[in-house]
């Protein structure tokens, strides 16, 4: 598992498997299924090997919030038992504590070994020269994505690409530049994807892009856009170089194996055909879902599920759905007239920039540790809109255009995944204004929600 076993085996990995394993309170550590990958000696001395598949740890997992709930375990020798318990997400894996009812003050001992394990899950998940996620990681994270994404109907897809030529680099200029060139290129492609696609690196000068919420059109574009920037790139040391480009989006039932095999064949016809090119894998889930839907799926569902605990986050979330409706069904109608269209949008994008200043006011005054991370979201976000804005206005771009963004940039990608990062907080502070605090800035009680 994780802790025994991380890419940079060491003493400070040992430590922090033996501090683990020694804990003075029962810690197990689970996937995302809630099964456990690992449990320490007190843990088993209290629920032994029948323990390790309790149904119970498995609901906790679910909601991994850090909240203390009751559970009732079966117990080593048969018995059973009801005792507190909580579940903490790492960076990969969710930390289970149960109770200890001689523990009282262990709660910074369980901060600073959980901080422990976080980091050893970085290092252990991340590539040492590049700094990119390495393949081992994005075996953990594919099948997780596949399933969300199977779930949610959102559409997953994948970019492979390497270094044209690059033996040409290292017995031009040694192996040191080569290296220097694969890190400078890690910072190039990650200044140019979202903060929601992840960067691997699958071997040699080989990497993947994971795309969340993307087809193999958008996927394509985000390609085309790679290639392009770093064949204009001066690479310090070794000056221009290329790199080819394969896409593939994910196709239905296809296993994860079969899905790589059209990635690989899409980069090596790319590498044949000249190299300094995309080629992209035609087909994906998004086709068979479009031609599934008739035009009343076009429109948004707000879904209870989606709301976060904060009023005015949660308000200003219904509305974006409605002004989105009102912009769909206006580009419907008015196919040969952007007038419509343009006044929808231009509603859309104001309420849609107050959504944004409003939620980072209340991040900020309830100190939001991603909060710099979530305005360069919000500010991504802005650029696609008012690119979008422009394909509208140009007419270079149509329903399908406008309902694709909507449902998978500022729903799929945005609200399901970005924004959950930070329910937790806002659940915390739903509990505080229970208590008479209150949870809205006055910049947004001052302003209101249109409805």
């Amino acid at each position: 598992m994780t802790i025994a076993s991380s890419a940079h085996p060491g003493p400070a990995n040992l430590d922090a498997l033996e501090a683990f394993m020694e804990f003075p309170a029962a810690l197990a550590l689970l996937d995302a299924a809630g099964r456990v990958e690992r449990a320490n000696l007190v843990f088993l001395a209290r629920l032994g090997d029948a323990g390790l598949d309790a149904a119970a740890l498995r609901a906790l997992a679910q909601d991994p919030d850090g909240a203390w709930r009751s559970v009732r375990l079966a117990l080593k020798g048969g018995a059973d038992g009801t005792t507190r318990a909580r579940a903490i997400r790492t960076s990969h894996r969710i930390l289970l504590i149960l109770d200890d009812p001689g523990g009282a003050g262990r709660g910074s001992e369980v901060d600073a070994l959980l901080a422990r394990i976080t980091e050893l899950e970085r290092l252990a998940s991340t590539d040492h020269l590049t700094g990119a996620w390495n393949r081992a990681h994005l075996d953990r994270v594919i099948e997780a994505e596949l399933a969300r994404s199977r779930a949610a109907r959102y559409p997953l897809s994948l970019v492979l690409f390497d270094i044209d030529h690059f033996k040409a680099v290292n017995d031009t200029f040694g192996h040191a530049v080569g290296d220097s060139v694969l890190r400078e290129l890690v910072r190039v492609v990650r200044s140019h994807t979202r903060a929601s696609d992840l960067l691997f690196r699958w071997g040699g000068e080989e990497f993947v892009v994971l795309l969340p919420s993307a087809g193999y059109r958008r996927a394509e574009g985000v390609a085309e856009n790679l290639r392009r920037i770093v064949a204009g790139h001066t690479f310090a040391e070794a000056g221009a170089v290329s790199m080819s480009l394969g896409v593939a989006e994910h196709d239905g039932d296809e296993d994860a194996a079969a899905w790589f095999r059209r990635l690989d064949e899409a980069l090596y016809e790319a590498k044949e055909s000249g190299r300094n090119r995309v080629v992209v894998s035609r087909r994906g889930s998004s086709d068979a879902w479009a031609a599934q839907k008739g035009s009343s799926a076009l429109h948004l569902v707000w879904e209870e599920g989606y709301e976060c605990g904060d009023p005015v986050i949660d308000a200003e979330h219904r509305e974006l759905f409605r002004l989105a409706n009102l912009l769909i069904d206006a580009a419907l109608r008015n196919q040969s007239g952007p007038v419509a269209v343009k006044t929808a949008l231009d509603e859309l994008l104001a309420h849609v920039q107050r959504h944004f200043a409003d939620e980072e006011a209340i991040l900020e005054r309830l100190g939001y540790d991603g909060l710099e991370e979530h305005r360069r979201a919000h500010a991504g976000l802005i650029r696609r809109a008012l690119a979008m804005a422009v394909k509208l206005e140009e007419g270079q771009a149509g329903v399908g255009a406008i309902v694709e963004f909507l449902a998978q940039d500022v729903v799929a990608r945005h609200l399901l995944a970005v924004d959950r990062a930070f329910f937790p907080l806002l659940r915390k502070a739903s509990m505080a204004r229970s208590g008479g605090a209150s949870g809205v800035p006055q910049a947004s009680s001052d302003r209101g929600i249109r409805k």
